[in-house]
């Protein structure tokens, strides 16, 4: 007994140079972790969390009822690791916004290096080889997108830390063979299906091979450990997944069935950008997303080695087919192939929604990595001379230099990484092929910028994407003003601009590597910037000259008015663009925008977006499409605007009496009420219109059967002195079978009704 204590601490000293890589790792991550910024689905995972913190403290079902009614699918995140970081981030002031989030960053990144602790421990149990081990682990905490991934990322990354938790389990409850290694396997299979749902495959994998330990048993005594030991994981399992989802609780049967529909039925509707092409998330990736995808974004030199780990299992199985089916490396290994091939594989048959990259599929990177380090050992094994293995390690330690190198000449933009298979030379073709900052991480270091450049005085930013602010100080985010008035004087002025206007594109070095982001903004100076555009656009006459006057320069509509009121700015505009060639237009199928239904492309827009008022002088500049433009049709939607088309419907009867009378003329819907309240357009207008050929109807809305045109009144429409309301809504060019439009309001619809348009209309 005297000998254990002095046993351990000899064994955990060998391992010092783990100690080492991930002492080093962590100071990286928190030197680092205020430069990433703030996914989109973080307010999202932070509510399941608040959530189950809730349902714990009494308040029941009517908790789960917080969850924004539009996603009821994030009720099936799994709480296990959501509420941990709600009770974190109840331990600070809420005052202090900035604090919680980085806390909750660096918790998130301090599970992914746990993940690599376990890649570690994996890998030495399966070779007893520590510089294996080490390799390994570094790659793993190395790979440049993930890396970045593992601070703004709280459901991909951690659910890939568990599935590599969850594979040092299997490999250790069947190894040791014993009750109480299958008993803990199974809690950490009942976390790892917590997290995501996705985590049934591997526990469906473990349950196939203790049925074959089960089927292949030489004697009773074997077949009963076998079932003992498979219904220990399988019982401990089903025990944990239903203990830390409190979702469950109420009705495990139907929520369980609710949670595998999710699987593959995820209802979020986006579009990929893959080789030049858009793809419709929810139609399912094509057969090379996944392997593609991966291939371009893993570091080659972890790539090669798994290919050299398949071909060492391929060899392995055609000389040793007899230890397949037992508990054998070589059936371990197979596994680990397996597992992508069939994930891979059953994203493509099932149609599963996968979108931006793989990242739903990150999980994917450890049994890849195991089989890189497997190859690795079948390259260097233990009967080659020392020099030659020597070699062998210093490619993969070059490698592994590679990769950190990438991913620091990025930084921190590694969410964006493209290993060298991509053409890294021409960066606007890979904008043009692939999707890249698909969460605007680039926010935040222009953020930071703005903020950096001026440390005192009141910042005027005009930003979409405000989650970023919140890591902000409290001082920094009193001194940024949203606004659109720009006004002169001692102030310092920047605005963030969509990239098809910026004149100051971030520093080149912001691109090392082939990184490219097609939804970086960039900083201007709107009093220089717009002030320059009007004086070139007053030394030309304009198009029009009305409420604004509309001037086309250097391929943009600039919309001029002095001695603007901000009223004029409220009023949204119609930008209608006829190109020359028809085949131009957006293809509405794949454009959730629809812009080229109409038989011209639709670019309305609202003034706030490209628009600034600067001395009480308002500037708005818009791109227009790069194709040859026939005709341009614009102006505002203002009473002048619903009045017209009014008058021009008023000839005939309505089509419709309701609470609003509703007509039809020219290819515009207009909608009337006499002695109209301002509770009768408070409400949002819903617009379904049915085509009348299917091929109209574009992929998100095929099982719907219509096209939605849902709209506020104050988007076309306005309400008169005389106290009546009109609106009149643009119509798509295809022909129409039937309309159904009304009013929603509270959860219920105040006043509906449906009709076919007159023939010719």
């Amino acid at each position: 007994m005297a000998s254990a204590p002095r046993g351990w601490p000899r064994r955990l000293a060998g391992h010092w140079a783990l100690a080492v890589v991930c002492a080093l790792f962590l100071l990286a991550g928190m030197g680092v972790v205020d430069d990433y910024g703030i996914s989109p689905d973080e307010s999202n995972q932070r509510r399941i969390g608040k959530v189950a913190l809730d349902y714990l403290a009494g308040e029941g079902e009517r908790a789960f009822d917080q969850l924004n009614a539009a996603f009821p699918h994030d009720r099936y995140y799994g709480a296990a690791l959501e509420a941990p970081l709600a009770l974190l981030e109840r331990l600070f002031d809420a005052n202090q916004r900035r604090e919680s989030v980085i806390a909750r960053h660096l918790f998130t990144h301090v599970l992914f290096l746990c993940g690599g602790i376990f890649c570690y421990a994996l890998v030495q149990n399966m070779f007893r080889n520590r510089m294996l081990s080490l390799i390994a682990v570094i790659l793993f905490l190395a790979h440049p997108r993930i890396y970045a991934h593992s601070f703004f990322n709280s459901k991909d990354v951690p659910f890939l830390a568990m599935f590599m938790v969850s594979l040092y389990l299997v490999h250790r409850a069947f190894r040791r063979d014993t009750l109480a290694a299958f008993l803990l396997c199974g809690v950490g299979m009942g976390l790892l299906v917590n997290l995501r749902i996705l985590g049934i495959v591997l526990f469906a994998a473990v349950l196939a091979l203790c049925a074959l330990d089960l089927l292949t048993a030489s004697g009773a005594a074997e077949r009963r450990r076998a079932l003992l030991t498979g219904g220990a994981f399988a019982l401990a399992a089903i025990l944990t997944f239903h203990a830390s989802l409190p979702v469950l609780w109420t009705d495990p049967f139907g929520r369980f069935a609710e949670m595998l529909g999710e699987l593959n039925a995820h209802p979020h509707r986006t579009f990929n950008l893959f080789r030049g092409q858009w793809l419709y998330a929810p139609d399912g990736p094509p057969l090379d997303y996944l392997p593609v995808w991966v291939g371009i974004t893993t570091p080659p030199a972890t790539l090669l080695l798994a290919l050299a780990g398949v071909v060492a299992l391929v060899r392995g199985g055609l000389r040793r087919p007899r230890d397949l089916p037992r508990r054998t490396p070589l059936r371990f290994g197979c596994l680990l192939l397996i597992l992508p091939l069939a994930a891979m594989a059953g994203a493509v048959v099932f149609g599963s929604n996968v979108y931006h990259d793989w990242r739903q599929l990150f999980f994917l990177y450890a049994p890849l990595l195991l089989l890189a380090i497997l190859g690795l050992r079948w390259l260097t094994p233990p009967t080659r001379a020392r020099r030659v293995r020597a070699g062998g390690y210093a490619l993969a330690g070059m490698a592994v230099a590679a990769a950190v190198v990438a991913a620091a000449r990025i930084h921190p933009y590694q969410d964006s990484y493209f290993n060298s298979l991509t053409d890294r030379n021409a960066p606007q073709g890979l904008e043009s092929r692939y999707v890249m900052d698909y969460w605007a991480q680039s926010v935040r270091d222009m953020q930071a910028g703005i903020v950096g450049d001026h440390p005192s005085g009141t910042l005027f930013v005009a930003m979409q994407q405000q989650r970023h602010r919140r890591l902000l100080s409290a001082h920094d985010r009193e001194r940024l003003v949203d606004t659109i008035d720009f006004r002169s004087g001692a102030r310092n002025f920047y605005r963030l601009r969509d990239r098809r206007l910026c004149v100051a594109p971030l520093p080149a070095d912001a691109y090392l590597g082939g990184v490219y982001a097609n939804t970086l903004h960039c900083m201007v100076d709107p009093v220089a910037y717009f002030g320059g555009l009007r004086r070139r656009a007053l030394a030309a006459e304009p198009l029009d000259r009305s409420r604004f006057s509309a001037h086309r320069v250097d391929g943009a509509m600039v919309y001029l008015r002095d001695e603007c009121p901000m009223d004029d700015t409220g009023t949204r505009f119609f930008l209608h663009v006829h190109p020359v060639d028809p085949a131009d237009l957006p293809d509405p199928h794949l454009d959730f925008g629809q812009r080229g239904a109409y038989g011209f492309e639709r670019l309305d827009f609202a003034f706030a977006r490209y628009g600034a008022r600067i001395d009480g002088n308002c500037v708005a500049v818009v791109p227009l499409p790069a194709y040859p433009i026939a005709r341009i049709h614009t102006g505002q939607y203002t009473p002048r605007w619903a009045a017209l088309h009014w008058r021009a419907a008023a000839n005939d009867e309505p089509l419709v009496r309701s609470r609003f009378d509703v007509y039809l003329a020219g290819r515009v819907l207009t909608y009337v009420r006499d002695e109209c309240a301002p509770e009768d357009i408070a409400a949002a207008f819903f617009l379904h219109v049915y085509p009348a050929g299917e091929d109209d109807i574009p992929g998100w809305r095929a099982e719907h059967g219509f096209n939605n045109f849902d709209f506020g009144f104050g988007a076309y429409g306005a309400r008169a002195d005389d106290g009546r309301c009109v609106a009149a809504v643009p119509l798509p060019a295809w022909p129409i079978a039937r309309i159904h439009t009304g009013q929603f309001g509270d959860g219920e619809r105040l006043w509906e009704t449906a009709f076919a348009p007159p023939a010719g209309e």
